[in-house]
């Protein structure tokens, strides 16, 4: 018996992972309805993640897709909330999840059974309608997420405290009228600071986004129009940036990221471009910076009573409305701090999943990464990989040789991505996924492949490296996954392509991608 927690796309495919393994999960959802996240309601609710309307996938239908269940032909390349949540529902249908979900459902708490040395049981309190219950179960995987408890260190902010404007958290927006006429400050550069500066600036008189480290920009379109993680995460993409040596590759993606625009012109340029950042996905900001909506201005220095003043500018800036976009905390309230031992806002977890000191390897915690790609088939992934571990068919190593590897691990991201702690929980979503897939039995073999369905072997080195490679062979494996991967881009085309002018001609854009990184390839090393 498993207990999940949480409904979102963690606990949805964690659900569908157990029952694929002969277990009996029990998923607890403290809200009426499942999809997490990507749930928007117009209120914020206490505990639960929030969103606002306009938000749209940053990674396409076909890198984002469940292994086993790619998206309809008919849905859009990168996916509005509704139609994401859309496709979770239907998820849920098509598996029969929902009978073993419990919704309005709330885990207080989930403590060791006092024999856990031998049986590694765990003591469950759930709270429905005021009433609490308990549970035993053989097993818990922890499917919370981490966008419910927003981090606001207003204390790293001098004069904060004598600002006489508004200020909030991101995670309390919701709508742009808010900022209508207002001078805007937008603090941080992830994603949603440039979401809400680029829908706050058609409205508000002036919009500044204040970042202390910059940030690499991607638009969603990429070469030729095509999806721009179909044409960055493939095989052979994978295998340049990973046996370059640490400067020529850190080069070829400088001058890759900058092929859109010129980073520094915009004042974008990542302080430290030697490390690797997580790319912001935004198809207006450049132009809204050039057309003079938004301006990007060094951190915050100190604020005044109705301005702000940025590190080497000595002119202070008119502002009456702050958004805080920085983050969120790591938080599992319903654990002992034992258990999961955050530090720092970092958890320490072998493989980004298994607290390293528990006597049985009974608790997992998933979806606490950042990969550089699409999240849901990692998360996926990682349910595969820890169900297995539950049932003993995948054995972990020794408590000295999981936390040695996680320290070293944390010191390697660190000296690759930064000091933040954001930054230890990112990773190369494919060297990760094809690592876990090993654990299982279900990495593919190009080698193997090429000699008996040399297209398909191509097509998979090639093309780009979508979730139903992982379902080809091993445990788990899917008679469609062939077919998924030969007609990827005819689904990504699908919704785009309708209008057809006569005589117009149809090619593998996996060969012109491949051509394009092999000249690319050229330009760096001769540039160098």
């Amino acid at each position: 018996r498993v207990a999940v927690v949480g409904a979102g796309v963690s606990g949805l495919t964690a659900t569908k992972c157990c029952l694929d393994e002969g277990l009996e999960p029990t998923c607890f959802e403290q809200s009426r309805d499942i999809g997490g996240l990507w749930r928007y309601t117009e209120h914020i609710e206490a505990s639960r993640p929030s969103l606002y309307p306009s938000v749209i996938s940053n990674t396409s239908k076909e890198m984002s897709a469940f292994s086993d269940f790619p998206y309809p032909e008919d849905f859009p390349v990168f996916l509005p909330n509704a139609r994401l949540l859309d496709y979770l529902r239907r998820y849920a249908e098509r598996f029969g999840l929902r009978e073993h979900i419990k919704l309005g459902t709330t885990v207080v708490s989930v403590r060791k059974c006092p024999d856990f040395a031998t049986t590694g049981q765990w003591d469950v309190v759930t709270e429905t309608d005021g009433k609490q219950t308990p549970h035993v179960f053989d097993a818990v995987m922890v499917c919370s997420g981490n966008f419910s408890e927003p981090s606001l260190p207003l204390h790293c902010f001098a004069g904060i405290e004598r600002f006489q404007g508004q200020y909030f958290h991101s995670r309390q927006y919701k709508h742009p009228d808010v900022f209508q006429g207002k001078r805007v400050l937008v603090v941080g550069m992830g994603n949603s600071g440039v979401d809400i500066a680029v829908e706050a600036s058609r409205v508000a008189a002036k919009v500044t986004i204040c970042t202390s480290r910059g940030a690499w920009v991607l638009s969603r379109v990429f070469d030729h129009g095509y999806p721009w993680d179909m044409v960055f995460n493939t095989r052979l993409m994978s295998l340049i940036r990973n046996i370059l040596p640490g400067p020529l590759s850190r080069g070829l993606v400088n001058y890759r990221v900058n092929q859109w625009f010129k980073h520094e012109n915009y004042g974008l340029q990542p302080e430290k471009s030697c490390l690797v950042r997580e790319p912001v996905l935004n198809d207006d900001l450049p132009s809204y910076i050039l057309t003079g909506r938004i301006t990007i201005k060094p951190g915050v220095k100190e604020f005044k009573e109705n301005s702000v003043v940025f590190h080497n500018c000595p002119e202070e800036e008119p502002i009456d409305i702050v958004v805080f976009c920085t983050g969120y905390n790591v938080s599992f309230p319903f654990l002992e701090e034992a258990v999961v031992k955050v530090e720092n806002k970092h958890a320490s977890l072998y493989k980004y999943v298994f607290p390293t000191h528990l006597q049985k390897p009974t608790l997992a915690v998933l979806g606490l990464i950042k990969p550089l790609g699409a999240i849901m088939p990692v998360i996926e992934m990682q349910a595969r990989w820890v169900t297995r571990v539950f049932k003993g068919l995948c054995q972990l190593p020794p408590q000295s040789v999981m936390e040695k590897e996680v320290n070293e691990k944390k010191k390697n991201q660190v000296r690759r991505f930064g000091l933040s702690y954001d930054e230890v929980l990112k990773t190369d979503c494919l060297v990760y996924m094809d690592e876990l897939a090993s654990f299982i039995g279900t990495k593919p073999s190009v080698l193997g492949l090429l000699c008996r369905d040399p297209r398909l072997a191509l097509t998979i080195f090639f093309g780009p490296c979508t979730p139903y490679q992982y379902r080809l062979g091993g445990p788990g494996c899917w008679e469609g996954a062939r077919q998924a991967i030969l007609t990827q881009w005819d689904r990504t085309l699908k919704p785009t392509r309708t209008r057809v002018p006569a005589g117009s001609s149809s090619f593998c854009p996996s060969l012109l991608t491949v051509l394009g990184l092999l000249l690319l390839l050229a330009a760096v090393v001769f540039g160098f």
